[in-house]
Parts: C-alpha cells; sequence; structure tokens
C-alpha cells in the first residue's frame, strides 16, 4: 500500500516561511513526478508546483520566485520551501506523486491526505 505523508503546515504571518515536505510509503519501484497542489475554501484545486524524477521543475505564476520545491530521490520524499508567504497562499496544500509499483504496471497518481496552510495579514 503506498501512502504519501505530509507535514509541515501551520499558522504564519504575511511575509513568513514554511517548509512543508512529504515522504512516499510502501511498495515503490520508481516514482516520476512529484508535485504541490493546493485548494483554497470555494475554490478548485491547483497547481503549485512540480519536480520531475530529473529535477525539472515547473512552478505557478503566482508562487514562482518565492517557493522552491525540492526532491530527494533516495528517501522518496518532496519539500516545499514557501517564503514571503501571502494571505492568498491560504489553502489545503496536498502532495502528488506519479508512482509505478513494479516494473510490469504503468504509473498512478497518488495524494496525500492534505495540509492546512494559512497565512494571516
Amino acid at each position: 500500500q503506498v501512502q504519501l505523508v505530509e507535514s509541515g503546515g501551520g499558522l504564519v504571518q504575511a511575509g513568513g516561511s514554511l517548509k512543508l515536505s512529504c515522504a512516499s510509503t510502501g511498495r515503490i519501484f520508481r516514482i516520476n513526478a512529484m508535485g504541490w497542489y493546493r485548494q483554497a475554501p470555494g475554490k478548485q484545486r491547483e497547481l503549485v508546483a512540480t519536480i520531475s524524477s530529473g529535477g525539472s521543475t515547473q512552478y505557478a505564476d503566482s508562487v514562482e520566485g518565492r517557493f522552491t520545491i525540492s526532491r530527494d530521490n533516495t528517501k522518496n520524499t518532496v519539500d516545499l520551501q514557501m517564503n514571503s508567504l501571502k494571505p492568498e497562499d491560504t489553502a489545503v496544500y496536498y502532495c502528488n506523486a506519479e508512482i509505478k509499483k513494479s516494473p510490469l504496471v504503468p504509473p498512478l497518481p497518488y495524494w496525500g491526505q492534505g495540509t492546512q496552510v494559512t497565512v494571516s495579514s
């Protein structure tokens, strides 16, 4: 059973920083892309940042220059360093990973349970 477990959310003042971490556990053959998404109340879930297995990154325009995504392929973890946080960054943040459980099956998307990030003004 593959699980993604997030940590690091919380309450922070505008301009502050938080670091989110996500660990993938269970039967894992290979992890392709990993990423972070967020969903604010009343809004659709949106992409925040992704990182390929080779380290190529992509960011939403709204977080470019403030957030940094990184991964450790030896530990099957992905982090999101969030700096210069704004009230509009308030949302539940979800970790996502495309995981192959064996060489014989296609990769499937897995999601974490979500962690709340609240930025006060």
